[in-house]
């Protein structure tokens, strides 16, 4: 690894690294699970399956926390080969529980309907 960029994300993270291996060893060990289990373990998976996968360019997986309230989310990972002859690997990881946006608050201010009561 020789690049780390980080944009900003509203529910999560995105990291971009240049690497200088090619990009079908990178997608072997991204997407094999037997050489996946090295850098995401299993018991952080909801499902030891992929969700979503588009051979050789970009693989998703489904997490769980390990401790409550045991949120979920979703790590996808993408890669392409860059300029160099190696590899651009994204990251990209979003909190996205389903029992977060049911939760989520709307601002006091948000111009929506208000309930008034008599004295």
């Amino acid at each position: 690894m020789n690049d780390l960029k980080t944009p900003v994300r509203e529910n999560g993270i995105e990291l971009e690294y240049d690497l200088d291996e090619p990009p079908q060893k990178v997608w072997r060990a991204v997407s094999s699970p037997e050489l996946r289990k090295n850098w995401l373990p299993k018991e952080a998976l909801a499902n030891p399956d992929a969700i979503s996968v588009t051979p050789g360019e970009e693989v998703r997986y489904r997490l769980r926390d390990d401790a409550p309230p045991f949120l979920e989310s979703t790590v996808t990972i993408r890669i392409a080969p860059n300029a160099n002859g190696g590899t651009s690997l994204r990251i990209i990881h979003e909190l996205d529980d389903l029992r977060l946006r049911r939760t989520a608050k709307a601002a006091a201010n948000n111009n929506g309907f208000s309930v008034m009561r008599a004295a």
